[in-house]
């Protein structure tokens, strides 16, 4: 069946992904996004190369590197600021480095601006109210009084994704972990050129670059029962939840004046089994596969997935199986993501200052090898590589001339 009209809800990562990777292949792409403008909350996220792939088979990859801070692995330290293990990053080739860290504004400004040079309509303060299906495609009523009919609709929805809970109910609600994240933009310090990380008592900090002048502080730390703090505390909190620290942290906490800036985030995980789509209606991104930060891979996951999307509706065969191939493509990457990043959050947060020096010497004797054994599965392909030449083919038919990386 071919895809000639697309509806993309959610105008994040993975959603302006999907409209961008959509449209360059002739589809008409519209995307509807509930917030009222294109705003970004959030601080910095880091984008790991195969994320870097992935933003590169969309055309984006210089702007992003222009726009961030790129770096090659990750280096451990103990809360007192003694060094553990300088882990080096195997993702990353010739043209892609292994990371560059980037404000979630400016990622989120690149994409936006790609998606509408490929042809994709952006809308703001719209979303769904009505589905109705057909064999044949969706009609859709959208919350600004229009009814359209469309063959796919692509929910890139967000962790609370309502498209979800449309498609299968509450089966599939996000679980919080016991943990949450604070984050906090601040001038880059000079001698910072890369992620480093504090392992502290049940507690795990860490500075990110995100350009020649700002960085960010995260805080993961247990929040029993999920509680909600209230913003004006959030600087107290955070220097409260950085007592023991000593160093570049210790310092931060010692010039925290307020909430500014200050963003709390609970650590939630979800995954929806296969398949993720029910008739012309497919879940992606964090809508169908949430991840605790600890492999700096969810938004990596839903670029894969909205490249995957666009491979797959590119074959010539009824959609549904091409949705099941998304899927089927797509769960055991995201698995491996879900699972090896809750299992160094939970590993990270039953360390105690007495167990705190036995940790040290078993990361620095089993870290480097544990993490390239998983970049070895992210340096894999992801894409199937007979849609990959018929995604070429239909770009080509479309008249673009861009194949992707």
């Amino acid at each position: 069946m071919r895809v000639d009209r697309a509806l993309v809800v959610g105008a994040g990562i993975g959603g302006l992904a999907a409209g961008i990777a959509l449209a360059r292949q002739g589809v008409d792409v519209e995307i509807v996004e509930v917030k009222p403008d294109a705003r970004v909350l959030g601080v910095g996220i880091n984008q790991p190369g195969n994320a870097l792939r992935a933003l590169d088979t969309l055309g984006v990859l210089d702007e992003v590197i222009a726009a961030g801070f790129t770096f090659g692995g990750n280096e451990f330290r103990d809360w007192k600021d003694t060094p553990i293990v300088y882990v080096p990053s195997g993702l990353g080739d010739d043209r892609v480095p292994p990371n560059v860290a980037i404000s979630r504004a400016a990622l989120g400004e690149i994409l936006r601006k790609a998606a509408i040079r490929a042809g994709a309509r952006v809308q703001y303060g719209v979303t769904v109210d009505e589905l109705t299906e057909s064999p044949w495609d969706v009609t859709v009523r959208l919350s600004d009084g229009r009814r359209t009919a469309y063959d796919l609709v692509a929910a890139f929805d967000g962790m609370r994704s309502p498209m979800r809970r449309r498609l299968f109910g509450t089966a599939y609600e996000p679980e919080f972990t016991g943990y949450s994240v604070w984050r906090m933009p601040l001038p880059r310090l000079r001698s910072l050129h890369g992620l480093v990380a504090f392992q502290g008592d049940r507690v795990k900090g860490g500075l990110i670059p995100l350009s020649d002048e700002l960085m960010y502080l995260l805080l993961v730390t247990p929040e029993p029962g999920n509680p909600r703090h209230e913003p004006r505390e959030f600087g107290r909190l955070l220097a409260e939840r950085l007592a023991g620290f000593s160093g570049p942290l210790g310092w931060i906490r010692d010039r925290i004046e307020g909430p500014a800036g200050i963003v709390y985030s609970p650590l939630m995980q979800c995954r929806v089994p296969k398949p993720w789509h029910r008739g012309h209606v497919i879940v992606l991104g964090d809508a169908a596969h949430t991840a605790v930060p600890h492999l700096t891979q969810g938004a990596a996951m839903a670029l894969e997935d909205a490249i995957v999307l666009a491979d797959e509706i590119a074959v010539d065969r009824p959609l549904d199986a091409s949705l099941t191939a998304v899927a089927d493509l797509r769960f055991n990457r995201v698995r491996l993501v879900t699972d090896v990043s809750r299992a160094i959050l939970d590993g990270e947060m039953a360390i105690t200052a007495r167990e705190l020096p036995g940790a040290a010497a078993d990361m620095r004797m089993e870290l480097p090898s544990q993490v390239a054994f998983v970049e070895n599965q992210l340096n894999a392909p992801y894409r199937s590589a007979h849609t990959r030449r018929a995604r070429v083919r239909a770009v080509a038919k479309a008249g673009s001339g861009v194949t992707g990386h």
